[in-house]
């Protein structure tokens, strides 16, 4: 990797960095030449550096795999190109008719993965995410899904154990940073509030929240926290703007599928419903609402958008320059969505 990137400051990254969780099959399978088209389209409109968001959990390690493959393919050169593996899941064999660790969500899998946290554990996946991308590596690095980890407790001896397995992956991550072999260290977990945990006992050089702050969901505290991460020179990553989809046309909400039965449901489907109709009184498409909302808010650097069409690159990076209108935001609030 080449000094330009090691270098590079993070609060300069660009503000739209791809996600790559298509590239690992999530809900649908998706064919490698159309893999190799998304990149290509990430690179072409990336206007110098192009940054990826990766992790081993996506496809059990496939996302990494076509990534590198991909980059391989179009022959990127690997000083133009940054990459985010969030780590804590380790590919391994599939026994199973389906993969085990995300039952339903990931596609056409060969494999099947296993949390791996702690020391050893974390280092194990950095090793195999960075054989699995071939020529390029990881120098953006994290603990992936701490909160799920932690939630798997079963009781708080059990809970401590775990958090200590936590901060072992973040000493051996600090290791890394400090040999010289990553950029930076952060975190990516759905839970704002065990980011905020691990900020106060670990010194972080970025964070990933995903499904906490969006045009839907955006908690005062949450809002805060994320003013004191940007005081702290943190560079703050907003993820999953949309909520997995749903916001923009899918069934799933944070990658749980609505049930449309239930009262939860019922609530989901209402919002969605007047958002999308206020969206279309303004001439705008969810998508390009949510996104502004969401690198609109004060101490974030960047948006992670996902796709599984390469010709939509073009339109989510255009969404980091689309002017909402004010009057947007005020009827929102009239109508109480935001």
């Amino acid at each position: 990797m080449s000094q330009t990137i090691k270098k590079m400051d993070l609060a300069d990254i660009p503000p739209v960095i791809y996600g790559t969780s298509s590239l690992g099959n999530l809900y649908n399978e998706v064919a490698l030449m159309d893999k190799v088209a998304i990149v290509r389209e990430c690179i072409c409109h990336a206007n110098g550096l192009a940054v990826f968001d990766s992790a081993g959990k996506y496809g059990a390690g496939l996302s990494l795999e076509s990534l590198g493959a991909a980059l391989r393919q179009l022959q990127v050169d690997p000083a133009t190109v940054l990459i985010s593996n969030k780590l804590g899941w380790y590919r391994i064999p599939l026994e199973t008719a389906e993969p085990t660790f995300e039952p339903g969500v990931w596609k056409g899998l060969h494999y099947d993965a296993e949390q791996r946290i702690g020391y050893d554990g974390i280092l194990e996946c950095f090793h195999q995410g960075n054989e699995l991308l071939g020529d390029y590596a990881a120098q953006l690095v994290s603990v992936h899904d701490p909160d799920e980890y932690l939630a798997k407790a079963i009781n708080p001896l059990d809970e401590r154990r775990r958090y200590q397995d936590i901060l072992d992956a973040y000493m051996a991550l600090t290791e890394l940073k400090d040999q010289g072999k990553v950029m930076a260290v952060g975190v990516g977990s759905k839970s704002w509030k065990v980011i905020r945990r691990i900020a106060q006992d670990v010194k972080l050089d970025w964070v990933m929240i995903a499904n906490s702050l969006t045009v839907h969901d955006h908690p005062t505290d949450l809002l805060a926290f994320i003013a004191e991460l940007a005081r702290a020179n943190v560079t703050v990553i907003n993820s999953a703007v949309f909520h997995g989809g749903f916001l923009v046309g899918s069934d799933h909400y944070n990658y749980q599928l609505v049930d449309r039965a239930t009262e939860a449901g019922r609530a989901l489907y209402a919002w969605r419903d007047k958002f999308w109709q206020l969206c279309r009184e303004f001439d705008l498409k969810p998508a390009e609402a949510c996104f502004a909302y969401g690198f609109g808010i004060q101490g974030v650097k960047a948006v992670a958008l996902n796709t599984s069409k390469a010709e939509k690159v073009k339109e989510n990076v255009a969404m980091a320059t689309r002017k909402i209108p004010t009057a947007f935001w005020e009827e929102l609030r009239r109508a109480g969505l935001l």
